[in-house]
């Protein structure tokens, strides 16, 4: 399995594993980790989630190599991805492409990132509440070279994290963020030595489960529904935005698979 779930009392703790792609997400994956952060949220006696990847890697992003099996014919991979990725606007708790990006939980979940959490894998991180980064480990929109489009909620999400000006630089360069920036950025909540990232989320998480659940939740959902577009509407709009660029995403997938871009090369 790629991934796993464990009850740690009031903490639920979700293990990302596919060490041989670095944890990046194909289509079972994706849904195994949709399925594990609705069981989350629904369990009564679970309080706060800690989000990590195993093998040293938080989530390389979408697993381009599965992609890049669909390009074999491209007239039909087309519609059939589209298929897949599209939800309507009035769906409650749609998947999204990553997995659990398009939901709004009613529990907070922490990201533990050590290694690369780039492309899809840092719209995962961005879809945590807190993120705690090893001071080794970094971000990157590195799906900028291959044309895949940020559709897990990066342009509704990083914006809003780090503000307008910060976000587009790191959405039009691709560039690597290193936790030092991401922590003066406020894309980092902390930043702990290499190794210790799981152990402080987890800490973390304790002391977020200690206090009155009913307020700090309320509080939690006011914080995160009161931009001037509803959550529900601008991971909308910026799906109707992304889906017109997915034959790019396969022709990126299709250059991975042969070689191109290996370990963050531009």
């Amino acid at each position: 399995m790629s991934v796993h779930t464990e009850r740690r009392g009031p903490i639920t703790l979700v293990t990302l594993t596919r060490p041989d792609v670095r944890n990046a997400v194909d289509a079972a994956t994706a849904q195994a980790l949709y399925q594990a952060f609705l069981d989350f949220d629904a369990d009564p006696e679970a309080r706060v989630a800690v989000f990590h990847g195993a093998h040293g890697h938080f989530c390389a992003g979408w697993d381009l190599k599965s992609g890049a099996a669909l390009t074999g014919n491209a007239e039909q991979a087309l519609p059939r991805l589209l298929a897949e990725l599209d939800y309507p606007p009035d769906d409650p708790r749609p998947p999204g492409p990553m997995g659990p990006s398009r939901l709004l939980l009613g529990k907070p979940v922490i990201a533990a990132v050590e290694g690369a959490a780039v492309a899809g894998g840092m719209e995962l991180a961005l879809w945590c509440d807190l993120r705690v980064m090893a001071e080794d480990a970094y971000f990157g929109i590195y799906c900028r070279r291959f044309g895949v489009p940020l559709i897990d909620g990066g342009t509704v999400r990083l914006p809003r994290l780090i503000g307008q000006s910060r976000a587009l630089d790191l959405i039009l360069t691709g560039r690597q963020v290193k936790a030092d920036e991401a922590l003066t950025m406020g894309l980092a909540n902390r930043v702990v030595a290499p190794g210790l990232a799981l152990a402080a989320a987890l800490g973390l998480a304790e002391q977020i489960a200690g206090f009155p659940q009913a307020t700090l939740r309320a509080d939690r959902l006011s914080a995160l529904t009161q931009w001037d577009w509803p959550g529900r509407e601008a991971m909308q709009r910026e799906w109707q935005g992304g889906r017109t660029c997915l034959a790019d995403a396969l022709a990126g997938a299709a250059r991975f698979a042969d070689g191109a871009g290996r370990h963050g090369k531009f």
